[in-house]
């Protein structure tokens, strides 16, 4: 009797294009989207050299950068070519990350068309002045209509992210964030820390003295309240920074099963430039570069 086992695997594929590089990101992203052409080329042939792989593929992430900067064609091709070369399950969670400025009504029912079946929003606060300090494209309104139409849209399955540690940011302002969102009825929240990746503009201000970040302990209590928080709106913590809302029946809830593989040691591939790869025993990377990865040049 064979032995053999179906290995369940998680696919991500990095979008590396950007209106606007943020204050605090770290992530590889350019904003010379001139390039777009050049990079889906890449990427589809990239796509076909990896498909040769033996995993199935629960899951499907398409992030960034700003994955919604492409046109909804450019996804659905995208899409397209990776059920083509892998082998992924038919009930797959297919995520797309999305920026609510770059984003209207139709795009978001031809990502539904094409197959995204879960939506990561990077909302980030409901407040001008953290969206300014923050370096994000989008406001307080734009954030809102993305959410009503997502659902609009027919999305079941929307993830928001806020983020929390700003310096102008107190107890009150940062509950308030979290309330908004929960009014909102997400079926996912994620609450980062804002954090000092070194590099970025947001670390130069800070070693500069522009720019003080809060002190542990109140970033402790900040962290605590959001806890709390989504505790008493129904939510389980069920990851560092993740927050999933229960079913009805509390039974079961809406963790991000592609996320769960990065802290389970679950098998996945990354494409797309700065995208990383975990097949045990072994992680390894792409170049964070688009002439490498259009075998330009090392």
């Amino acid at each position: 009797m064979s032995t053999d086992r179906e290995i369940i695997g998680g696919l991500y594929i990095h979008i590396p294009f950007c209106i606007k590089k943020c204050f605090y990101c770290d992530f590889f992203s350019i904003t010379d989207l001139s390039q777009q052409g050049s990079f889906l080329a890449s990427l589809k042939r990239e796509i076909q050299l990896a498909g040769q792989n033996p995993l199935t593929f629960d899951t499907l992430y398409i992030g960034g950068g700003t994955p919604s900067v492409l046109a909804p064609e450019a996804i659905g091709q995208i899409i397209a070519a990776a059920f083509r070369h892998f082998n992924i399950g038919p009930d797959a969670e297919i995520t797309l990350e999305i920026n609510p400025a770059t984003v209207t009504l139709e795009d978001l029912k031809m990502y539904r068309n094409f197959g995204v079946n879960r939506l990561n929003i990077g909302v980030q606060s409901f407040h001008e002045e953290n969206l300014r300090f923050l370096g994000r494209i989008h406001s307080k309104s734009e954030a809102l209509a993305s959410l009503d139409w997502a659902q609009q849209a027919g999305f079941d399955n929307i993830g928001l992210d806020l983020i929390y540690g700003l310096p102008q940011q107190d107890e009150k302002n940062w509950l308030d964030d979290l309330e908004r969102a929960v009014q909102i009825s997400p079926e996912h929240l994620s609450c980062y820390l804002l954090t000092r990746e070194s590099g970025t503009p947001l670390d130069r201000h800070v070693r500069s003295g522009r720019v003080r970040l809060p002190a542990e302990d109140s970033l402790k209590i900040l962290f605590e309240i959001t806890v709390n928080c989504m505790i008493n709106h129904n939510f389980l913590h069920y990851e560092i920074s993740n927050f999933a809302h229960k079913t009805k029946d509390g039974r079961d809830c809406w963790k991000s099963m592609h996320n769960l593989k990065y802290w389970s040691f679950a098998p996945y591939i990354g494409l797309g430039p700065s995208a990383h790869s975990y097949l045990e025993p072994v992680r390894y990377w792409n170049h964070r570069s688009l002439l490498v990865f259009h075998g330009q040049g090392v």
